[in-house]
Protein backbone atom coordinates (compact mmCIF):
# COMPACT_ATOMS: atom_id res chain seq x y z
CA UNK A 1 0.00 0.00 0.00
CA UNK A 2 2.27 2.72 -1.38
CA UNK A 3 0.84 6.08 0.00
CA UNK A 4 2.50 7.77 -2.85
CA UNK A 5 0.87 5.59 -5.55
CA UNK A 6 -0.70 7.79 -7.96
CA UNK A 7 0.14 10.95 -6.20
CA UNK A 8 1.29 13.85 -8.13
CA UNK A 9 5.63 14.52 -7.20
CA UNK A 10 7.37 17.35 -8.30
CA UNK A 11 11.33 16.76 -7.79
CA UNK A 12 13.18 20.23 -7.65
CA UNK A 13 16.70 19.81 -8.55
CA UNK A 14 19.17 22.82 -7.43
CA UNK A 15 22.93 22.68 -8.70
CA UNK A 16 25.09 20.77 -6.26
CA UNK A 17 27.38 17.65 -7.19
CA UNK A 18 24.83 15.10 -5.27
CA UNK A 19 22.19 16.04 -8.60
CA UNK A 20 23.25 12.45 -9.78
CA UNK A 21 21.00 10.87 -6.73
CA UNK A 22 18.35 12.71 -7.85
CA UNK A 23 17.95 10.70 -10.81
CA UNK A 24 18.39 7.44 -9.22
CA UNK A 25 15.13 9.34 -6.59
CA UNK A 26 13.11 9.61 -9.66
CA UNK A 27 13.31 6.19 -10.43
CA UNK A 28 12.29 5.33 -7.19
CA UNK A 29 9.37 7.63 -7.38
CA UNK A 30 8.27 5.99 -10.53
CA UNK A 31 8.84 2.78 -9.69
CA UNK A 32 6.23 3.60 -7.02
CA UNK A 33 3.35 4.03 -9.60
CA UNK A 34 3.58 8.23 -9.00
CA UNK A 35 3.38 11.04 -11.64
CA UNK A 36 6.57 12.49 -11.44
CA UNK A 37 7.30 16.67 -12.90
CA UNK A 38 11.20 17.56 -12.13
CA UNK A 39 11.66 21.38 -12.43
CA UNK A 40 15.85 22.32 -12.32
CA UNK A 41 17.62 24.98 -11.79
CA UNK A 42 20.14 26.23 -14.68
CA UNK A 43 23.14 25.38 -12.51
CA UNK A 44 21.55 21.90 -11.97
CA UNK A 45 21.97 21.70 -15.83
CA UNK A 46 25.28 21.59 -15.54
CA UNK A 47 25.32 18.51 -13.24
CA UNK A 48 23.12 16.43 -15.29
CA UNK A 49 21.12 17.33 -18.38
CA UNK A 50 17.54 17.75 -18.24
CA UNK A 51 17.18 14.81 -20.91
CA UNK A 52 18.25 12.32 -18.36
CA UNK A 53 15.11 13.80 -16.07
CA UNK A 54 12.54 14.21 -18.80
CA UNK A 55 13.55 9.78 -20.25
CA UNK A 56 13.13 9.22 -16.86
CA UNK A 57 10.00 11.27 -15.70
CA UNK A 58 8.27 10.70 -19.04
CA UNK A 59 7.25 14.59 -18.62
CA UNK A 60 8.96 17.72 -20.04
CA UNK A 61 11.35 19.22 -17.60
CA UNK A 62 11.05 23.09 -16.77
CA UNK A 63 14.19 24.68 -16.16
CA UNK A 64 13.30 28.20 -17.15
CA UNK A 65 10.57 30.88 -16.70
CA UNK A 66 10.64 32.08 -19.88
CA UNK A 67 11.52 29.42 -22.00
CA UNK A 68 10.08 29.93 -25.91
CA UNK A 69 8.76 26.39 -26.16
CA UNK A 70 6.49 25.28 -23.86
CA UNK A 71 5.03 27.73 -21.98
CA UNK A 72 6.90 27.31 -18.76
CA UNK A 73 5.93 30.12 -17.18
CA UNK A 74 2.60 29.08 -16.83
CA UNK A 75 3.44 25.58 -16.45
CA UNK A 76 4.96 25.79 -13.26
CA UNK A 77 1.63 27.73 -11.58
CA UNK A 78 -0.19 24.57 -13.32
CA UNK A 79 2.25 22.07 -11.82
CA UNK A 80 2.09 23.96 -8.35
CA UNK A 81 -1.89 23.19 -8.20
CA UNK A 82 -1.46 20.17 -9.01
CA UNK A 83 1.14 18.91 -7.06
CA UNK A 84 0.40 16.08 -3.93
CA UNK A 85 3.99 16.82 -2.99
CA UNK A 86 7.34 18.77 -3.66
CA UNK A 87 10.99 16.86 -2.89
CA UNK A 88 14.05 19.67 -3.31
CA UNK A 89 16.93 17.61 -3.28
CA UNK A 90 19.71 18.48 -3.92
CA UNK A 91 18.52 21.98 -1.96
CA UNK A 92 22.02 23.74 -2.16
CA UNK A 93 22.21 26.72 0.41
CA UNK A 94 21.57 29.32 -2.29
CA UNK A 95 18.09 27.32 -2.76
CA UNK A 96 17.36 27.42 0.69
CA UNK A 97 18.18 30.98 1.20
CA UNK A 98 15.93 31.50 -1.78
CA UNK A 99 12.79 29.80 -0.51
CA UNK A 100 13.76 31.26 3.12
CA UNK A 101 13.57 34.98 1.81
CA UNK A 102 10.70 34.41 -0.57
CA UNK A 103 12.48 34.79 -3.49
CA UNK A 104 11.27 34.14 -6.65
CA UNK A 105 13.66 34.80 -9.53
CA UNK A 106 13.86 31.13 -11.51
CA UNK A 107 11.48 28.44 -12.25
CA UNK A 108 12.53 26.41 -9.31
CA UNK A 109 12.16 29.41 -6.72
CA UNK A 110 8.90 30.90 -8.20
CA UNK A 111 7.42 27.35 -8.19
CA UNK A 112 8.17 26.96 -4.57
CA UNK A 113 6.53 30.04 -3.82
CA UNK A 114 3.06 28.66 -5.24
CA UNK A 115 2.84 25.28 -3.88
CA UNK A 116 0.23 24.52 -1.05
CA UNK A 117 1.16 20.71 -0.87
CA UNK A 118 3.98 19.42 1.41
CA UNK A 119 7.31 20.54 0.50
CA UNK A 120 10.53 18.38 1.42
CA UNK A 121 13.67 20.16 1.36
CA UNK A 122 16.70 17.76 1.34
CA UNK A 123 19.99 20.20 1.82
CA UNK A 124 23.29 19.12 0.41
CA UNK A 125 26.85 21.11 0.55
CA UNK A 126 29.85 21.49 2.07
CA UNK A 127 30.12 20.90 5.45
CA UNK A 128 31.58 24.65 6.29
CA UNK A 129 28.69 25.99 4.24
CA UNK A 130 26.33 23.90 6.26
CA UNK A 131 27.13 24.84 9.30
CA UNK A 132 27.83 28.68 8.64
CA UNK A 133 24.93 30.34 11.09
CA UNK A 134 23.22 32.29 8.05
CA UNK A 135 22.51 28.52 6.62
CA UNK A 136 21.17 26.98 9.52
CA UNK A 137 19.06 30.20 10.23
CA UNK A 138 17.64 29.63 7.34
CA UNK A 139 17.28 25.83 7.46
CA UNK A 140 15.50 26.61 11.25
CA UNK A 141 12.95 29.50 9.53
CA UNK A 142 12.06 26.62 6.86
CA UNK A 143 11.44 24.79 10.00
CA UNK A 144 9.09 27.32 11.50
CA UNK A 145 7.34 27.80 8.15
CA UNK A 146 5.90 24.52 7.85
CA UNK A 147 8.60 22.98 5.54
CA UNK A 148 10.06 19.15 6.68
CA UNK A 149 13.47 18.82 6.41
CA UNK A 150 15.82 15.85 5.66
CA UNK A 151 18.92 16.61 7.23
CA UNK A 152 22.11 15.74 5.81
CA UNK A 153 24.13 12.49 6.48
CA UNK A 154 27.66 12.46 7.20
CA UNK A 155 30.25 11.16 5.40
CA UNK A 156 33.25 11.98 2.50
CA UNK A 157 32.10 14.79 0.39
CA UNK A 158 33.00 15.79 -3.41
CA UNK A 159 35.10 18.60 -2.23
CA UNK A 160 37.66 15.48 -0.33
CA UNK A 161 36.24 16.58 3.56
CA UNK A 162 33.96 14.43 5.70
CA UNK A 163 31.18 15.88 7.45
CA UNK A 164 27.64 16.45 7.41
CA UNK A 165 26.22 17.50 4.40
CA UNK A 166 26.36 14.86 2.07
CA UNK A 167 22.68 14.02 0.57
CA UNK A 168 21.33 10.97 2.11
CA UNK A 169 20.77 8.35 -0.49
CA UNK A 170 17.86 8.11 -2.74
CA UNK A 171 16.19 5.04 -0.76
CA UNK A 172 16.12 7.11 2.44
CA UNK A 173 14.67 10.40 0.91
CA UNK A 174 11.68 8.22 -0.96
CA UNK A 175 11.24 6.86 2.78
CA UNK A 176 10.37 10.01 4.32
CA UNK A 177 8.64 11.20 1.09
CA UNK A 178 6.43 8.29 2.18
CA UNK A 179 6.18 9.65 5.54
CA UNK A 180 5.53 12.99 4.87
CA UNK A 181 2.41 11.39 2.58
CA UNK A 182 1.07 8.55 5.24
CA UNK A 183 -1.85 9.54 7.62
CA UNK A 184 -0.93 9.87 10.90
CA UNK A 185 -3.73 8.03 12.47
CA UNK A 186 -1.30 6.05 14.80
CA UNK A 187 -0.18 8.92 16.62
CA UNK A 188 0.33 8.82 20.32
CA UNK A 189 0.48 5.06 20.19
CA UNK A 190 3.35 3.03 21.20
CA UNK A 191 4.05 -0.27 19.23
CA UNK A 192 6.08 -3.01 20.09
CA UNK A 193 7.06 -5.24 17.00
CA UNK A 194 9.37 -8.08 16.82
CA UNK A 195 11.44 -9.45 14.22
CA UNK A 196 13.54 -12.19 12.22
CA UNK A 197 14.78 -15.31 13.50
CA UNK A 198 16.20 -16.43 16.56
CA UNK A 199 19.76 -18.33 17.10
CA UNK A 200 19.53 -20.77 19.90
CA UNK A 201 24.00 -22.03 20.44
CA UNK A 202 24.93 -25.39 20.09
CA UNK A 203 28.57 -24.42 20.44
CA UNK A 204 30.32 -21.04 19.43
CA UNK A 205 30.21 -21.63 15.42
CA UNK A 206 27.04 -24.37 15.37
CA UNK A 207 23.14 -22.97 16.13
CA UNK A 208 19.45 -23.76 15.80
CA UNK A 209 17.54 -21.11 13.64
CA UNK A 210 14.99 -20.63 10.78
CA UNK A 211 15.46 -18.58 7.28
CA UNK A 212 13.19 -15.92 8.86
CA UNK A 213 14.44 -12.75 6.97
CA UNK A 214 12.59 -10.31 9.73
CA UNK A 215 11.29 -8.57 6.11
CA UNK A 216 7.66 -8.56 7.61
CA UNK A 217 8.75 -7.39 11.35
CA UNK A 218 10.60 -4.41 9.61
CA UNK A 219 7.89 -3.80 6.75
CA UNK A 220 5.17 -3.74 10.23
CA UNK A 221 7.89 -1.18 12.36
CA UNK A 222 8.33 0.95 9.44
CA UNK A 223 4.79 1.10 8.48
CA UNK A 224 4.09 1.82 12.24
CA UNK A 225 6.88 4.90 12.16
CA UNK A 226 5.05 6.17 8.88
CA UNK A 227 1.77 6.80 10.31
CA UNK A 228 3.28 8.39 13.30
CA UNK A 229 3.60 5.52 15.97
CA UNK A 230 6.79 5.37 18.59
CA UNK A 231 8.12 2.21 17.87
CA UNK A 232 10.52 -0.67 19.45
CA UNK A 233 11.67 -2.99 16.86
CA UNK A 234 12.97 -6.08 18.91
CA UNK A 235 15.17 -8.13 16.11
CA UNK A 236 16.88 -11.18 15.82
CA UNK A 237 19.71 -11.56 13.55
CA UNK A 238 19.01 -9.88 10.40
CA UNK A 239 20.70 -8.26 7.75
CA UNK A 240 18.16 -5.39 6.49
CA UNK A 241 18.88 -1.86 7.40
CA UNK A 242 16.62 -1.04 9.98
CA UNK A 243 13.60 1.62 9.53
CA UNK A 244 14.58 5.44 10.61
CA UNK A 245 12.96 6.65 13.91
CA UNK A 246 12.67 3.53 15.14
CA UNK A 247 14.23 2.31 18.17
CA UNK A 248 16.02 -0.89 17.85
CA UNK A 249 17.06 -3.89 20.32
CA UNK A 250 19.22 -6.47 18.78
CA UNK A 251 19.10 -9.80 20.14
CA UNK A 252 19.87 -13.11 19.57
CA UNK A 253 18.57 -16.38 21.46
CA UNK A 254 14.93 -16.95 22.41
CA UNK A 255 15.82 -15.88 25.28
CA UNK A 256 17.49 -12.41 24.40
CA UNK A 257 14.21 -11.43 22.47
CA UNK A 258 12.06 -12.74 25.51
CA UNK A 259 14.09 -10.27 27.99
CA UNK A 260 13.59 -7.30 25.37
CA UNK A 261 10.08 -7.60 24.82
CA UNK A 262 9.29 -8.04 28.58
CA UNK A 263 11.55 -5.48 29.35
CA UNK A 264 9.36 -2.98 27.17
CA UNK A 265 6.14 -4.68 27.00
CA UNK A 266 4.35 -1.96 29.26
CA UNK A 267 4.65 0.56 27.71
CA UNK A 268 3.22 -0.33 24.48
CA UNK A 269 -0.29 -0.07 23.27
CA UNK A 270 0.21 -2.60 20.80
CA UNK A 271 2.60 -5.38 20.41
CA UNK A 272 2.68 -7.04 17.35
CA UNK A 273 4.92 -10.57 17.73
CA UNK A 274 6.46 -11.47 13.68
CA UNK A 275 9.38 -12.70 15.02
CA UNK A 276 10.04 -16.73 14.06
CA UNK A 277 11.79 -17.72 17.52
CA UNK A 278 12.98 -21.20 18.03
CA UNK A 279 10.82 -23.26 19.72
CA UNK A 280 13.59 -25.35 21.49
CA UNK A 281 17.23 -24.55 22.51
CA UNK A 282 20.28 -27.12 23.09
CA UNK A 283 20.26 -28.10 26.99
CA UNK A 284 24.25 -27.50 27.12
CA UNK A 285 26.12 -25.44 24.64
CA UNK A 286 29.48 -26.18 24.32
CA UNK A 287 31.63 -23.04 25.15
CA UNK A 288 34.50 -24.52 22.60
CA UNK A 289 33.60 -25.96 19.23
CA UNK A 290 32.58 -29.55 18.93
CA UNK A 291 34.85 -31.58 17.08
CA UNK A 292 33.43 -34.41 14.51
CA UNK A 293 33.92 -37.69 15.15
CA UNK A 294 33.19 -41.35 14.08
CA UNK A 295 30.65 -41.34 16.33
CA UNK A 296 26.75 -40.33 16.46
CA UNK A 297 26.12 -37.60 18.25
CA UNK A 298 22.87 -36.92 20.58
CA UNK A 299 21.79 -33.58 21.31
CA UNK A 300 18.77 -33.05 24.25
CA UNK A 301 16.80 -30.22 23.60
CA UNK A 302 14.67 -28.05 25.82
CA UNK A 303 11.79 -25.15 25.31
CA UNK A 304 12.73 -21.96 24.99
CA UNK A 305 10.71 -19.25 26.51
CA UNK A 306 7.03 -19.10 24.33
CA UNK A 307 7.13 -15.22 24.42
CA UNK A 308 3.61 -14.75 22.64
CA UNK A 309 2.03 -17.17 25.42
CA UNK A 310 3.18 -14.93 28.95
CA UNK A 311 1.89 -12.02 26.73
CA UNK A 312 -1.49 -13.15 26.03
CA UNK A 313 -1.30 -13.81 29.79
CA UNK A 314 -0.49 -9.81 30.72
CA UNK A 315 -2.01 -8.02 28.07
CA UNK A 316 -4.65 -6.74 29.64
CA UNK A 317 -6.02 -3.75 27.39
CA UNK A 318 -3.39 -3.98 25.24
CA UNK A 319 -3.62 -5.08 21.40
CA UNK A 320 -1.63 -8.02 20.74
CA UNK A 321 -0.71 -9.49 17.21
CA UNK A 322 0.93 -13.09 16.30
CA UNK A 323 1.51 -14.90 13.47
CA UNK A 324 1.26 -18.12 12.20
CA UNK A 325 3.89 -19.45 9.74
CA UNK A 326 2.47 -23.36 8.56
CA UNK A 327 2.70 -25.62 5.93
CA UNK A 328 -0.26 -27.35 6.71
CA UNK A 329 -3.86 -27.05 8.48
CA UNK A 330 -3.49 -23.54 8.57
CA UNK A 331 -6.69 -22.41 9.57
CA UNK A 332 -6.83 -25.15 12.33
CA UNK A 333 -3.54 -24.27 13.79
CA UNK A 334 -3.56 -20.47 13.40
CA UNK A 335 -7.15 -21.01 15.43
CA UNK A 336 -6.22 -23.10 18.13
CA UNK A 337 -2.96 -20.09 18.39
CA UNK A 338 -5.07 -17.31 19.01
CA UNK A 339 -7.22 -18.96 21.34
CA UNK A 340 -4.88 -20.38 23.51
CA UNK A 341 -2.31 -17.35 23.60
CA UNK A 342 -5.37 -14.81 23.86
CA UNK A 343 -4.71 -13.20 20.57
CA UNK A 344 -6.45 -10.30 19.61
CA UNK A 345 -5.89 -11.04 15.30
CA UNK A 346 -3.08 -13.79 13.94
CA UNK A 347 -2.03 -13.85 10.91
CA UNK A 348 -1.77 -17.17 9.18
CA UNK A 349 0.47 -18.02 5.89
CA UNK A 350 1.57 -21.67 4.58
CA UNK A 351 4.90 -21.75 3.59
CA UNK A 352 5.84 -22.11 0.43
CA UNK A 353 9.47 -21.51 -0.20
CA UNK A 354 8.89 -19.21 -3.15
CA UNK A 355 6.32 -16.05 -3.21
CA UNK A 356 4.91 -16.70 0.71
CA UNK A 357 6.92 -16.69 4.04
CA UNK A 358 10.67 -16.63 4.95
CA UNK A 359 12.96 -14.76 2.62
CA UNK A 360 10.39 -14.05 0.08
CA UNK A 361 9.31 -10.21 -0.31
CA UNK A 362 5.41 -10.87 -0.60
CA UNK A 363 2.98 -12.83 1.77
CA UNK A 364 -0.31 -14.65 0.82
CA UNK A 365 -2.17 -13.75 4.27
CA UNK A 366 -5.18 -15.06 6.57
CA UNK A 367 -6.24 -13.04 9.32
CA UNK A 368 -8.14 -14.63 11.80
CA UNK A 369 -10.08 -12.61 14.56
CA UNK A 370 -10.71 -12.87 18.21
CA UNK A 371 -14.54 -12.52 17.39
CA UNK A 372 -14.17 -14.98 14.50
CA UNK A 373 -13.81 -13.31 11.96
CA UNK A 374 -11.37 -14.06 9.02
CA UNK A 375 -10.13 -12.23 5.85
CA UNK A 376 -8.51 -13.98 3.08
CA UNK A 377 -5.74 -10.77 1.23
CA UNK A 378 -4.44 -11.96 -1.82
CA UNK A 379 -0.63 -12.33 -2.73
CA UNK A 380 0.57 -8.88 -1.54
CA UNK A 381 4.11 -7.19 -1.25
CA UNK A 382 5.03 -7.19 2.53
CA UNK A 383 4.68 -3.75 3.13
CA UNK A 384 0.95 -3.51 1.95
CA UNK A 385 0.01 -6.59 4.90
CA UNK A 386 1.97 -4.42 7.12
CA UNK A 387 -0.39 -1.51 6.07
CA UNK A 388 -4.02 -3.76 6.01
CA UNK A 389 -2.63 -4.71 9.38
CA UNK A 390 -2.51 -1.76 10.87
CA UNK A 391 -5.79 -0.95 9.51
CA UNK A 392 -7.79 -3.98 11.27
CA UNK A 393 -5.67 -3.22 14.22
CA UNK A 394 -6.98 0.39 14.14
CA UNK A 395 -10.69 -1.06 13.89
CA UNK A 396 -10.34 -3.33 16.68
CA UNK A 397 -8.89 -0.46 18.88
CA UNK A 398 -11.66 1.70 18.10
CA UNK A 399 -13.81 -0.90 18.94
CA UNK A 400 -12.27 -1.82 22.20
CA UNK A 401 -12.49 1.68 23.04
CA UNK A 402 -16.29 2.03 22.71
CA UNK A 403 -16.54 -0.54 24.69
CA UNK A 404 -14.42 0.89 27.41
CA UNK A 405 -16.81 3.98 27.01
CA UNK A 406 -19.99 2.49 27.30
Amino acid sequence: MGYIKGKNIVLGVSGGIAAYKSAELLRLIKKQDAGARVIMTKNASAFVGSLTFEALSGNPVCTDLFEKEGNSSIRHIEWAKEADAVVVAPATANIIGKIAGGIADDALSTFLLAVTCPVMICPSMNTNMYEKVSVRRNIDILKKDGYFIVEPSEGELACGTTGYGRLPEPEEILDRLIYSLAPKDFMGKRVLVTAGPTREHMDPVRYISNPSSGRMGYAIARAAEHRGADVVLVSGPAGIKPPVNVEIIRTGSAKEMAAAVFKHMNKADIIIKAAAVSDYRPSVTAKQKMKKSEKEMTILLQKTEDILLELGKTKKEKILVGFAAETENLEKNAKEKLERKNLDIIAGNLLDGKTSGFGTETNKVILFFRNGDKEILPLLDKESVAHILLDRILELDAGSSSERNI
